[in-house]
């Protein structure tokens, strides 16, 4: 079995850590952007599985990513998951509105971040 590889699109180091330590105990290939403009540029050349995206980034934010994302032909068919701290009623709906597929707010349950990771890859 082909394991998956997951896009993690983060800004913050120490969070970034977090996930790549998380994902790495499940087998999962991690490629990792600290932007925009590098995440859509791996998107297409490494193809994941998944995309776990930070909504607060440097530059183009996670929503103009996903938009991004969802225009191009190579990589819209790719699972999306928000991932922010900025987590306000009604704003999930916002988020899958805006094209994405899931949303994990922040500070994350280890194990509830596990299994919404591997749900979104099942489902």
């Amino acid at each position: 079995m082909s394991t998956h590889k997951i896009l993690i699109v983060e800004d913050n180091p120490v969070n970034m850590e977090l996930f790549i330590d998380l994902l790495g105990l499940c087998d999962y290939e991690c490629l990792c952007a600290e932007e925009g403009q590098s995440a859509l540029e791996l998107a297409k050349s490494g193809k994941p599985d998944l995309i776990l995206l930070d909504i607060q980034l440097p530059g183009m934010d996670g929503l103009s990513v996903a938009s991004e994302l969802r225009a191009n032909e190579e990589t819209r068919h790719i699972k999306i998951i928000a991932v922010t701290a900025y987590a306000m009623k009604g704003e999930k709906d916002i988020f899958l509105e805006k094209g994405f597929d899931g949303y994990i707010s922040k500070p994350i349950d280890n194990k509830d971040f596990l299994s919404a990771v591997k749900g979104f890859l099942e489902g």
